[in-house]
């Protein structure tokens, strides 16, 4: 018994030395040899260690396929409030004055955590994705959902073999979980930007509110309920076989606050916002790959949509792929049939709890395909300043309820097309408020006398 047991822990050790032996050799083969030879010996010795080992090990990368993994950012906003700063190496960063230092995890770095008496071992990994890379990458949707990126990302969770069922079915969900919770406590909400081909993300500090957005009570109050419909309304969107979004068209002069509304919607949900610039994405397929990466819960934003970018109609587009000559590749640019195929086709089933908004100053332009149910489900018209939203930018700027000016300036107000940006405007001009009253008066009359002018001279 003891000879075989014996002849077990020699060839345990062994294979140690073995696997030892390889890692080494990889270590410096990743330094002097070839991609594919470095490759091949790291799996090698990965397979050999996890043969011999009596640890496990779960590999959550940052993303999967053309989405972002959920289960990855979770884990980076949980391992964020337990990271110890005893560690070598960290990584620090600070994106805000009003905001502390963040620190997370360096590459390299392992962290223990422990849950429910199992200690569960956590490191950082960073992989090479060069173009050279890259090209390595199995599967043409995963290598459109890395492209551009120089480093790909993943944690990788090690623990006991017997402790995988715990791992899987509640340590996880207990950090996805946890995460949720610390993110809806001290959620920073985001506007997300196109760069590179990728969504990149800064801090949204947009202060409008429904309390300060200078809009028609009524409209500003059906506009809240939509909302707040539609983020109840999971089951019943599911129930009737519909993607859980919503779409809405804002329509109206220059500025009418437009943006200032998107603004507002965002800080009422708590929606982070993406806000798509249709001349920065070059193809069908690039439109694809960056509307698969939103988060849940977010507002998709296109502004100016009738100038943003030259859509074809569905029929031109058709006739332009069927006539493409021999030889000739398409050049695959966004096409309009394309784009509603992301608005409300398949493609639109790909997140939930999402809202579209599109801004235009002129509807009348838009192809009427944009503007049919289910794609623009409210119409929402911002027109030019009106004796409520000018109450609203008074409180708003000088802390007023009345003023003696306040019934002149509401009667021209009613007579002159003037925007709650310009009006807006002048208020800022002085702190005083007589001061900036009379200013806003002569401001309302030579606005007056102008459009007589050019009534005159037609």
């Amino acid at each position: 018994m003891s000879s075989s047991s014996g002849g077990y822990e020699k060839y345990i050790t062994i294979a140690a030395s073995v696997a030892a032996t390889a890692m080494m050799v990889s270590s410096v083969v990743h330094e002097l040899g070839p991609y594919d030879l470095r490759d091949m010996l790291w799996a090698g010795a990965r397979y050999l260690r996890s043969r011999v080992s009596s640890r496990h090990t779960v590999v959550i990368d940052e993303t999967e396929g053309l989405a972002a993994n959920q289960i990855y950012d979770a884990a980076r906003t949980y391992l964020a409030a337990r990271i110890s700063t005893d560690m070598p190496r960290l990584r620090v960063s600070r994106v805000d004055e009003a905001q502390g230092i963040m620190v997370g995890m360096e590459q390299g770095e392992a962290m223990v955590d422990v849950h429910d008496g199992v200690e569960y071992t956590w490191t950082l990994v960073c992989r090479d994705n060069t173009p050279s890379a890259a090209a390595r990458v199995a599967g043409g949707a995963h290598h459109q959902g890395i492209r551009g990126r120089l480093e790909l990302k993943c944690f990788e969770v090690s623990f006991h073999k017997r402790h995988k069922d715990k791992a899987l079915k509640s340590y996880l969900p207990f950090v996805v979980s946890t995460a949720k919770a610390m993110k809806d406590q001290h959620r920073n909400l985001k506007m997300h930007m196109i760069e590179y081909d990728a969504w990149t993300a800064v801090d949204l500090r947009h202060p409008s509110t429904f309390d300060t957005l200078a809009m028609d009570k009524k409209l500003k109050q059906s506009v809240m309920d939509d909302l707040e419909r539609f983020v109840k309304r999971k089951d019943y969107y599911r129930r009737i076989g519909r993607a859980w979004k919503r779409g809405y068209l804002l329509y109206g002069p220059p500025g009418t606050g437009k943006s200032s509304l998107v603004a507002a919607m965002a800080n009422y949900l708590k929606f982070d916002i993406y806000d798509l610039e249709l001349t920065e994405v070059k193809s069908n397929s690039d439109l694809r790959r960056l509307l698969v990466g939103m988060s849940n819960r977010s507002i998709l934003v296109v502004e100016d949509i009738d100038c943003s970018i030259d859509l074809q109609q569905r029929d031109e587009g058709d006739k332009r792929a069927r006539s493409t000559s021999a030889g000739e590749e398409s050049d695959d640019k966004v096409t309009l049939s394309g784009f509603l195929n992301f608005v409300d086709g398949l493609w639109s089933t790909s997140g939930e709890e999402r809202i579209i908004v599109f801004t235009t100053n002129y509807r009348e332009r838009l192809d009427p395909a944009l503007l049919r149910p289910g794609r623009m489900d409210m119409h929402i018209h911002m027109g030019y300043c009106t004796p409520e939203s000018f109450r609203i930018l008074a409180r708003n700027y000088h802390s007023l309820e009345n003023h003696a000016m306040y019934r002149q300036i509401e009667c021209l107000i009613q007579k002159v097309m003037v925007s709650p940006a310009e009006v807006a405007e002048v208020l800022m001009r002085n702190e005083n408020s007589d001061v900036v009253l009379q200013d806003l008066l002569e401001f309302l009359y030579a606005k007056r006398k102008e459009a007589a002018d050019r009534k005159d001279t037609k």
